[in-house]
C-alpha cells in the first residue's frame, strides 16, 4: 500500500495563480470501490475544474447496513482503484473514527485546517440530496461546504418537499464559478453521466457467482477474488 500522505498539502501543492483552489471531498463506504463512483467524479471535476478529490472511506455509516468488507480491504480497495489516477487521494480520518461518521464533523475538520477563506466541497448524488434533510445537522453543511451533486438514474432534482426545495434553489448556482469565489454555501448540480451501477448490486452478482468485470476496475475483481470477499 502506498505511504500515508497529507491530502491537504497534496492538494494545496496544486493550487496555481489563477481563482482559489476548491478542496473537494468524496465520502462512502467503498464496499466495494467501483466505476459507479470513479467516472462520475471524473467528469465532475472536468467540469468544476477539481485538480483533486480526496476520498474519504467510512468507518461506521450512520445510514446503512455495515460494509461486508473490513475497513482495511476497502481501503486497500480504494488505493488499487486510484493508484494510477491523479486526480484522487485517499483520507483516513473517518476510517479511523470508532464512532459513526457524521458528514458536518468531517467538514468542520476539514474547515479548522484549511481555515476560513478556502473553497471546500462535498461531493454526493442525487440520492443523497433527496434525503439530505435526515443528515445528522444537515442545516449545518452548507455554513461549512459547498455541495456539488451527481447526477443518478431515476433521480429528479426536484426535492422532495417545498421547503426542501426552496433551500436548494436559494443556494444553487447554474455555473461553477462562484464554487471557487466563496469558501462555502453553493449546490451545484452536475450533468455527469448516469451509470446505473451500485456496490449492492456488484455484492449481489458476487453472491450469484455473476461477472462484474464491466462494474469496477480488474485490480479491484481481482483483490476481490484473492480474498474471498463476497461470497455468501
Amino acid at each position: 500500500m502506498p505511504d500515508a500522505i497529507d491530502p491537504i498539502n497534496a492538494v494545496s501543492q496544486t493550487a496555481g495563480t489563477g481563482s482559489p483552489i476548491i478542496h473537494a471531498l468524496f465520502g462512502g463506504t467503498f464496499d466495494p470501490i467501483h466505476y459507479g463512483h470513479l467516472l462520475p467524479v471524473q467528469a465532475l471535476a472536468q467540469l468544476v475544474g477539481l485538480n483533486k478529490v480526496i476520498l474519504l472511506p467510512n468507518h461506521v455509516p450512520p445510514h446503512r447496513p455495515q460494509p461486508e468488507a473490513t475497513a482495511q480491504q476497502r481501503l486497500e480497495m480504494v488505493h488499487l482503484a486510484i493508484q494510477d489516477n491523479p486526480l484522487f487521494t485517499v483520507d483516513t480520518r473517518e476510517l479511523t473514527r470508532q464512532t459513526p461518521s457524521y458528514t458536518i464533523e468531517t467538514l468542520k475538520s476539514f474547515r479548522q485546517e484549511l481555515g476560513e477563506q478556502r473553497p471546500l466541497a462535498f461531493i454526493i448524488g442525487q440520492d443523497s440530496l433527496q434525503t439530505i434533510h435526515t443528515w445528522y445537522k444537515w442545516e449545518e453543511l452548507l455554513d461549512n461546504c459547498h455541495l456539488l451533486v451527481c447526477s443518478r438514474p431515476g433521480y429528479k432534482s426536484q426535492l422532495s418537499t417545498p421547503e426542501m426545495q426552496q433551500w436548494l434553489e436559494k443556494h444553487q448556482v447554474d455555473t461553477p464559478f462562484p464554487l471557487s469565489q466563496k469558501p462555502c454555501g453553493h449546490i451545484y448540480l452536475a450533468a455527469t453521466p448516469l451509470l446505473n451501477i451500485s456496490a449492492t448490486d456488484i455484492r449481489q452478482r458476487h453472491h450469484q457467482g455473476l461477472s462484474c468485470d464491466d462494474l469496477l476496475p480488474p485490480s479491484i475483481q481481482n483483490y476481490i477474488d484473492s480474498q474471498g470477499l463476497y461470497k455468501q
